[in-house]
């Protein structure tokens, strides 16, 4: 039996939240530190980071408020679902992290989480906040964009 094609190229999870309420700018390749039973989980699809961030606390960047669920086959030792997680980052990445969200307005949000050669990656982008005017217009864009599809379909 074929395997079905997925869209999302190859992600486990997306952050589509983020691109409606922020502009991204830079964005980062970080690796997960995660116990077994996490990555486990995290295979299995059952992560959600819609309401992640991160933070730079003590030259270390750690992934907050991200929901990975407790493993099914799990035993005592399952992990807690939204502890805090350290990202895997060079010393000058970790630099340039905290040097942009001590601007004004910046904040660090995770935008995918993916596998790469058996490992857990997150793509984490520096974004700034959008106005409601600026929201108003990406829905536009994309209204403008699905109309503009369907009618090349219709052709």
């Amino acid at each position: 039996m074929a395997k079905k094609k997925s869209n999302n190229d190859g992600a486990l999870a997306t952050n589509n939240k983020a691109k409606y309420n922020y502009f991204i700018g830079e964005t980062y390749e970080a690796g997960i530190e995660l116990t077994g039973t996490e990555i486990k989980s995290v295979r299995a699809s059952k992560i959600t980071i819609a309401d992640g961030f991160i933070q730079v606390r003590d030259g270390q960047a750690w992934l907050d408020n991200v929901h990975i669920s407790a493993f099914e086959q799990g035993n005592r030792f399952n992990h807690e679902p939204l502890r805090s997680r350290r990202l895997l980052l060079h010393k000058n990445e970790i630099k340039a992290l905290g040097e942009a969200t001590a601007q004004q307005g910046k904040t660090i949000v995770p935008l995918r989480v993916y596998l790469k050669h058996g490992f857990a990656k997150v793509l984490i982008g520096v974004a700034t906040g959008k106005h409601n005017y600026d929201k108003r217009e990406t829905i536009k864009k994309r209204d403008q964009e699905r109309d503009l599809r369907r009618n090349l379909k219709v052709r």
